[in-house]
């Protein structure tokens, strides 16, 4: 068996408290440090990043600032970025260490197989999209999470501070040759597709994507996307 590799694990949040208890209960485990990057939230969730024994670090409001926040904060050899709402499913550390204990995957970096805790056909066919789109074009998003060696993030010089896709963008850098998905799941909070419609929801972020392709700014891409 591989040894366990050192892990920060940075969260970015915003009135995080549904979902984060169990973000941070299931890396628990397999992080030498988590790291919260809280964005001004204003119910509990930073009580309950601290109960959960996270350490807090203070960024101003978006995504991408806050990645940024918490990546520059990390100091274990990997890094693992994951959202409020996700978590992973068991297991996850013996796949990461199989994965880290590869010299080559130093400069490598690697995301899970996307999930959603919907049983509903409705979901599977989601995940299905969200498979192609990862597999075939090398574009998951960040509610996959992304693992990568804290040198190689400093190297490609981290997240982009822009209001959206700056998931894709760090992907992109990354590049798709140098993309694995583990097997683990990421298991995330199927809302998002049961308030804005199994269909409506995908059709949109397709939009936004093609849209960030042609080069219109992100900031106009988060008013779309809104």
């Amino acid at each position: 068996m591989a040894p366990s590799p050192s892990i920060s694990v940075v969260i970015p949040t915003l009135n995080a408290q549904v979902g984060l208890a169990a973000a941070i209960g299931s890396v628990r485990d397999g992080a030498a440090e988590i790291i919260v990057a809280d964005g001004g939230s204003t119910d509990s969730t930073r009580d309950m990043a601290l109960a959960g024994g996270a350490r807090i670090v203070v960024s101003d409001r978006g995504r991408g600032l806050q990645l940024c926040t918490g990546g520059a904060a990390a100091t274990e050899d990997w890094i693992l970025f994951i959202h409020a709402d996700t978590r992973l499913s068991g297991g996850w550390e013996t796949e990461v260490a199989s994965f880290a204990a590869d010299p080559a995957n130093a400069i490598r970096a690697a995301v899970f197989t996307f999930a959603l805790d919907d049983p509903s056909p409705q979901a599977r066919r989601v995940e299905r999209l969200v498979g192609w789109r990862t597999r075939r074009l090398g574009l998951p998003y960040g509610d996959q999470g992304l693992l990568l060696s804290r040198e190689f993030y400093h190297r490609l010089g981290g997240f982009r501070i822009i209001p959206l896709m700056e998931d894709v963008e760090i992907v992109r850098r990354i590049g798709r040759k140098n993309l694995t998905v583990l097997n683990t799941r990421a298991v995330t909070s199927a809302i998002r597709y049961q308030r804005g419609g199994w269909w409506g929801r995908p059709v949109r972020n397709i939009f936004c994507l093609v849209l960030y392709f042609l080069g219109v700014s992100p900031r106009i891409l988060m008013r779309i996307y809104r």
